[in-house]
């Protein structure tokens, strides 16, 4: 059975790309491996792509990917976020970490990570949803509003607000592939134990961790 894992900002920020210092990011990654009793912590470099990898026994340093999966017992998959939805998928033989923000709820990184996975074999398949921006609180301009519901009805909320229920969006994305899906229902935005871009900007990044 998967390990799944979710983190608050009270870990610290474990990012590399938002201005920390490095060593003190290095020593809470430490903290978190030892916390998850894993010693193979993946990240990713995390561009709201497409890009879906396999990691494999034979591991890269870092992967440029969006999404990551593994049959690899013993591997820990991240995903680091401030707003966008950190999703976990799990099987009986693989498990991917997923970082769907708008462009990759658009894009359909999480269905491209679900064929991924049953290409290589995976059946059955479950998914949570990690904390994120709720769709309440995720405003676009109308321009977008219009353009993302057209393609994805279930993000819309109501013209006059134009925010975009990403939740929604990626629950109907992955339903509509047979998977199960759960959600932890709480907004970065409005909960102050997350970090929220949208209400910080400048600020550090949590992490979901799923493994075998």
């Amino acid at each position: 059975m998967a390990r799944t894992f979710f983190s608050s900002r009270h870990a610290g920020n474990l990012a590399t790309h938002v201005g920390d210092d490095l060593e003190q990011v290095r020593i809470r990654r430490e903290k978190m491996k030892s916390l998850l009793s894993t010693s193979d912590l993946v990240f990713m470099e995390q561009t709201h792509s497409d890009q879906v990898v396999e990691v494999t026994a034979d591991r890269q340093a870092a992967y440029e990917a969006d999404a990551l999966f593994t049959s690899v017992k013993g591997v820990s998959l991240s995903v680091l976020t401030a707003d966008c939805i950190p999703l976990l998928i799990s099987t009986s033989t693989h498990v991917a970490a997923v970082h769907v923000g708008r462009p990759g709820l658009v894009n359909e990184i999480a269905i491209k990570t679900v064929h991924a996975m049953r290409n290589a074999g995976a059946s059955d398949f479950t998914a949570v949803m990690g904390p994120s921006v709720c769709g309440e609180c995720y405003e676009v301009s109308p321009e977008m509003y219009a353009e993302v519901i057209a393609q994805i009805p279930a993000t819309a909320t109501t013209a006059q607000k134009h925010a975009l229920n990403l939740q929604q969006g990626l629950r109907f994305q992955l339903e509509s592939l047979g998977v199960q899906v759960s959600e932890v229902a709480r907004c970065t935005k409005e909960d102050g134990n997350y970090f929220s871009y949208r209400r910080e900007q400048s600020t550090g990044r949590q992490i979901g961790v799923i493994s075998l």
